[in-house]
């Protein structure tokens, strides 16, 4: 009687499964306690055991285990696996320990374990321990582990081994063990290998197809993962996942569309990976119409509420500039996890919207969200583009105490937060303390260099960065060539964008070509910035063409300044810019008729200067200001303060530049005007309200005026205060009298 019930207890155990497993387990394990006799046969408890195991209960396995009169070698087996999957990593190794015999199940148990658990080096160990073993060997099981352990260590002489010792065992041939060796190949970058491997194996199946192509593709050997791709006779939802995911990561994203309409035509099913990698390929290349068709054959395949596709929605909209789409999508995801608050962060931060970017951080801490390094670094690069210190100072700390200062991500967010505020000696004392430093790290001390004019100081980072070894990047020259403009080193300039394309071999792209017209420009030499022009394998855009005409206008060169500003109404006709610097040479020379036609042009045609204004961080509040500006609730204290300053700096021998007035009015009224431009409202608030120990740190629009500049100088000098202005060019750091700029920019 008991053996046929031991038998159907036995198959009830065996077809346990899935969630139900625990449970099934638990009742059978009741029915044997009350309907057999003590103690059960040991077969009968090894399927027990391995059904605990199976349905990831290691504490009743073992609690089984230890009751178990008379355990054999497929008992401990049993228990082992459990532990080993439970990642119960110091009791695996005790019960091994205790064996009192062991088979090649036992050492896959505990290779698996130590692999899972993340340590590699001692499943090697566990691995050399099997081999010493002159009873014990190897499986294909073995192997395969073993291929997989060699592939995350990287370690190039243990993967050549065990592929040695897999040929000597005479499993060569199985796709079992080659595809894992193929993906190993690939991983090290040894695709002629992976290839050799993959063309030796008999019977290779649609997995190992798929690593293949994987491989090739992560080499970026696209003709190869193509013409493999398309000699396939039978291909998985895997297969077509893998090449519009590998084209996308190649920079084919046009060509990963057409693989995704392929696959749609042929009726294959489309997982949460493959809307990904389709997206992302949108994305890439603003396809905001695409992206959109996409996003409703989401919905209609009900996949809009899996958390992937959700982020991998938000970050394209946030790429096709449609934050507003993005944010839409992200307000309607049922589960966000870390990586949907990422892609909403990051793309505020790319659409220009910074500070919705730290108001959604802060959200997603009042949720119990911890940030990661690529969050917290995202969030630092906001507030480094609002020029936001005190904000950024807090996740400075945010950084330290999460533990997270490590990741070169959030060094290389601080390092350029702390340049772009002003703050460049902060800056570097960061940059070295870092352990290591990338070309992002650098590139950013560089370009926090040449923002503050320290050109001599930017120049020598840069010649350490290359004597270390570093690869400068197209951003890495913004900031030199930048740094050479502001301070009039036109032969290194020069020097550095040629190597730049001969030594370095990146092609100047129109920020470059804008840092050359601006150093010829700047320097007074403006026949030559029109012969670089006229050189120039395009034209410039309308920054290159604005710079060209403002030097036009500082040195009065009209013939020139014309030139330049036919070519920016050409190709930007609502630019104010050509107007208005057109205007200001016209004024400076005293052709008000000119200067009235030129505002009845810029009238017709609608377009508007953009009002200067200027703005200062107190308590955590923004105060803004525009010119002759009497809103704020202080108007009366800092019009008070002006006039206190002005009469002081007059003492001190100040005297008013009103050639950036372009108006036909008197002299004193030009006085008037200058004396409430923006920048000296907001400096006059600093003074009053920003502790004496603290600088005063303003931020503009605009480029700060030739009188505004003159006028900061006075200032610092005066009132002993430094003073931090950052235009839209550059920082000013102001004190005792004189500018961090030199007077050059």
């Amino acid at each position: 009687m008991s053996r046929p019930l031991c038998n159907h207890y036995a198959a009830l155990l065996s077809s346990a499964g899935g969630r139900s497993g625990a449970h099934v387990a638990g009742a059978v394990h009741c029915l044997i306690l009350r309907t057999l006799p003590d103690p059960p046969p040991t077969y009968l408890l090894n399927h027990l055991l391995t059904a605990y195991a199976k349905s990831g209960r290691p504490v009743r396995a073992r609690r089984l285990f230890d009751a178990m009169p008379h355990p054999n070698l497929f008992s401990y087996n049993a228990l082992l696996s459990a532990l080993a999957q439970a990642r119960l990593v110091p009791d695996m190794e005790s019960l091994f320990a205790s064996m009192p015999d062991r088979d090649v199940v036992s050492y896959n148990a505990l290779i698996a374990g130590f692999s899972g658990s993340g340590s590699p080096l001692r499943a090697a160990e566990a691995y050399r321990a099997l081999l010493r073993e002159e009873s014990v060997r190897p499986s294909r099981i073995t192997m395969s582990a073993m291929v997989m352990v060699a592939s995350a260590m990287g370690d190039r002489a243990l993967g050549r081994q065990v592929h040695c010792q897999i040929l000597q065992l005479g499993f060569g041939a199985y796709a079992f063990v080659g595809s894992p060796l193929v993906d190993m190949y690939a991983k090290m970058g040894l695709v002629g290998d992976a290839k050799r491997v993959f063309d030796e194996t008999e019977g290779k199946n649609v997995v190992m197809h798929n690593t293949m192509i994987t491989g090739l593709l992560r080499c970026k050997m696209v003709e190869e993962a193509r013409g493999l791709f398309e000699v396939m006779v039978d291909r998985d939802s895997i297969t077509w996942t893998t090449m519009v995911t590998g084209l996308t990561q190649n920079g084919l994203e046009l060509e990963a569309l057409d693989v995704f309409r392929r696959m749609r035509a042929d009726g294959l099913s489309i997982d949460q990976y493959t809307f990904g990698s389709t997206l992302t390929a949108c994305g890439a290349l603003s396809a905001l119409e695409q992206g959109k068709q996409i996003h409703a054959y989401i919905i209609r395949t009900r996949y809009e509420d899996n958390v992937f596709v959700g982020s991998a929605l938000v970050d394209m909209y946030s790429k096709c500039r449609s934050i507003r789409l993005a944010e839409n999508v992200f307000r309607r995801m049922t589960c966000r996890n870390i990586i949907s608050w990422t892609a909403m962060i990051v793309g505020y931060g790319q659409n220009g919207c910074s500070e919705e970017a730290v108001r959604v951080f802060s959200e997603m801490q009042r949720d119990g969200i911890k940030p990661d390094d690529f969050t917290l670094g995202s969030v630092i690069s906001s507030c480094a583009n609002l020029a936001s210190l005190e904000e950024g100072a807090q996740f400075h700390c945010l950084a330290l105490v999460s533990g997270l200062m490590p990741y070169i991500t959030v060094s290389n967010a601080l390092v350029t937060l702390y340049g772009k505020c002003g703050s460049i000696e902060e800056a570097h004392r960061l940059f070295d303390e870092m352990s290591f430093h990338d070309q992002v790290s650098w590139t950013a001390l560089v370009t926090g260099y040449a923002q503050f004019g320290k050109a001599k100081e930017t120049i020598d980072l840069f010649e350490k960065m290359l004597s270390k070894g570093v690869k400068p990047d197209g951003v890495t020259f913004i900031g030199v060539l930048s740094a050479c403009s502001r301070a009039g080193f036109v032969e290194k300039g020069r020097s550095y964008f040629h190597s730049m394309q001969k030594d370095h071999g990146i092609v100047p792209v129109d920020d470059h070509y804008t840092c050359m017209i601006d150093l010829y420009s700047r320097s007074g030499r403006l026949k030559e910035a029109e012969e670089f022009i006229k050189q120039m394998p395009m034209q410039p855009d309308a920054i290159g063409w604005g710079t060209l005409l403002s030097a036009c206008r500082l040195r009065g060169d009209m013939e020139i300044g014309r030139w330049a500003a036919e070519n920016l109404l050409e190709i930007d006709p609502q630019n104010p810019a050509s107007y208005v610097l057109l205007c200001s040479m016209h004024a400076a020379k005293g052709q008000w008729n000119e200067v009235a036609q030129l505002r009845r042009g810029m009238r017709d045609k609608q377009v508007k200067k953009e009002p200067g204004c200027s703005w200062i961080k107190y308590k955590n509040k923004v105060h803004i200001f525009s010119a002759d500006d009497q809103s704020h609730p202080f108007s009366r204290r800092i019009y008070e303060k002006l006039e206190w300053l002005n009469s002081k700096m007059v003492q001190e021998g100040y005297k008013p530049d009103v050639s950036s007035v372009l108006h036909d009015v008197a002299q004193a009224d030009k006085v008037h005007m200058l004396s409430h431009h923006s920048e000296k409202l907001a400096i006059a608030f600093g003074l009053i309200f920003v502790p004496e120990e603290m600088p005063i740190r303003i931020v503009k629009n605009l480029r700060v005026c030739v009188d505004c500049h003159n006028a900061t100088k006075f200032i610092s000098k005066i009132t002993g205060r430094d003073i931090l202005v950052r235009d839209a060019v550059r920082f000013h750091k102001f004190s005792n009298g004189l500018c961090s700029c030199g007077d050059f920019w």
